[in-house]
Order: structure tokens, then sequence, then C-alpha cells
């Protein structure tokens, strides 16, 4: 028997990058720890099903490892959504460098005071590539294409400022109805990753335009209850440390390779594909500029987090474009 069993928990299914991510961290950690540790998945809501109700879990410790989105953690610590701000990412190169920077630590430190050093940022992963909006009306080239459209978004303040500075209007609805709200007009965009929408089958309610933006990278935020982990010796501690790091080139890999026969099926089936030019994208980003004070004004954290974001995305552009130069000349 293990001397350690971690109880690891994520809402989606075996067709997700989280479920990829986790079965690589589980066989890894087995593995490495030469059976010291087992590692139970339990892929659904089998433990629990909402956000809130999932880090209460990982802090009373009846779950031991669980995945949320910015969005899905956004009510306990709501500097998470940092990761929702616009325009700040670049490209996968950029996004990847940051999520592996002190700025995680930052925000690791950050969740370990405000849950009473509890609920542990092991490591931030991607589930589902990179937002774009889509919608069922018409392209969206520029910023102007945007008024007016009732786009989805979760509860959460961020990404409803952000969608009326775009001159959208926000719709908050729950994602098991967006399918029905797009058939009947209740909504009629969101912000989602292909893999999302073609898994969801969109195009059948009538998504028919995407508009690849970018705007926001799809974190995946990966926690774990500090006392199981700080409770095992340093060597096992390693090891767990360890298989977050293979768990996150994981859920990095993933969506690149899902999203090529996604966006395939989508352009087949009659679906409209956009690319902003440099200076589009530009004019996005202006648009959604007043996001930034935004957040940094009214969110709890706000403004140290966005710092330390900030300066892992610089960091990050002179390391990666140093790299880039060298390798191209």
């Amino acid at each position: 028997a293990a001397d350690y069993n971690l109880r690891l928990t994520a809402n989606s299914n075996d067709q997700d990058e989280d479920y990829d991510g986790a079965v690589v961290f589980k066989n890894y950690v087995e593995a490495a720890s030469n059976g010291a540790v087992s590692v139970e998945l339990f892929i659904g809501t089998q433990l629990c099903s909402k956000g809130a109700e999932c880090l209460q879990g990982v802090s009373d410790g009846s779950i031991d490892i669980y995945i949320s989105t910015s969005g899905g953690a956004a009510g306990v610590f709501p500097y998470v959504q940092v990761l929702d701000l616009p325009y700040l990412m670049s490209d996968d190169r950029i996004a990847e460098d940051v999520m592996r920077s002190d700025f995680v630590r930052t925000v690791r430190k950050m969740a370990l005071a405000d849950s009473g050093n509890t609920i542990r940022l092991m490591t931030i992963g991607n589930t589902g590539g990179w937002r774009n909006f889509a919608n069922t009306k018409r392209p969206i080239k520029e910023p102007s294409d945007m008024e007016g459209l009732k786009i989805r978004t979760v509860v959460a303040d961020l990404p409803q400022v952000l969608v009326k500075a775009l001159g959208a209007a926000p719709t908050p609805i729950p994602w098991p109805e967006l399918f029905s709200s797009f058939q009947t007009g209740v909504v009629e965009g969101s912000k989602n990753g292909i893999t999302d929408i073609m898994n969801m089958k969109f195009p059948d309610a009538g998504l028919q335009y995407v508009t690849l933006d970018g705007h926001a990278y799809m974190g995946a935020l990966w926690w774990m209850n500090n006392d199981k982990f700080m409770s095992m010796p340093e060597g096992l501690r390693t090891v767990v440390a360890d298989g977050f790091y293979q768990l996150q080139q994981a859920t990095f890999a993933s969506p690149k390779r899902k999203s090529i026969q996604a966006y395939a099926d989508f352009v087949t089936g009659g679906g409209d594909l956009y690319v902003p030019t440099p200076a589009e994208k530009a004019a996005f980003k202006k648009a959604a500029a007043p996001v930034y004070d935004w957040f940094k004004s009214n969110v709890d954290g706000g403004e140290e987090v966005f710092n330390a974001f900030t300066a892992a995305v610089n960091k990050a552009e002179a390391d990666v474009g140093g790299g880039r130069s060298k390798d191209i000349n």
C-alpha cells in the first residue's frame, strides 16, 4: 500500500486536456515515487461540482487536488482573473514562459495567505488553447463589429467589463444552457476556444463565425491541499512538484494537437474563420485597455497580481525574443 494517496478531481471528461494532464501526473508520480504515492482520479462531478465547493474540499482535505479555470476560482481568489485580462500575451511561447515564472509563485503565496495556509497553487497549465470571439451573426474584424451583440459570459465581473468595453452586451448564461441559448437567440456570441466550440457542437446551434483574436489564454489552475503536500518528506514533495511540471507540459501540448482537427471540422461544416491583422488586433487591445485599470482598482489584490503578471510577460518577451533572434540569424 502507498504511504500517501492523492484524490484528484477534474470537473470535465476524458476528452479534456485536464484529463490528459491528470493521467500524466498520476503515471509520473506513482512511478517516480516507486509506489510510495498513489493517485486516484475522479473525473466529473463525483466529489464536487462547482469551483467554490471544490476549493472548500481542498481546504478541508476531503479533496487533495483540484483543477479550476480562472472563472471557477474567482469567487474565492478574485485576483486569478488576471489570466482573463485581454491581449497581454501574444502567443503560446510567451504564455508558457509566463506560466513557468515567478508570477505563479506570487499567486501561490497570495492564495496560501487568503486560505489560512490550506490551499496551495501547484501550477498553471492550459485548458483549451486561447479564447476567441465567436458568434452567430457576422464576421468580427474590428471592435465596432461587436456593437450590440449579446455575448455569453460567466457570472464573474471581469469578462462582463471586457465585453462592455468592446461595445457588446454581456449575458451570463450557465455553460450547460449555452447550446439552447444560441438556438433561441438569448445569446449571439461567446468567448471560447475552438475545441470547446466543436465538442459542444455549437455550430449545430448556429455558431458560424470565429475571430482568432486570441484575447485570453485559457489557464488551468491546479490546486492542492497544503497540509497534505507539506506532510510528505522533501523527496516526495519534489516528486509531486515534478509531476505537476509533467502535467503542465501535457496540458500545453494537448490543445495544440486537438485544435487542428477542430478547426478543420469547423471550416468543413461551413464555419467562417477570420484572422485579424496586426493593426486590427491593436485596435481590439486599445478598445479593451480600460479593463486593466478596472482590474487594478476593483479586484482585491488586483494591482499586486497585475504587476507580477505584466513583469513576467515583459521578461518572457525579452527572453523568447532573444532566443528567436539567435535561432533565425
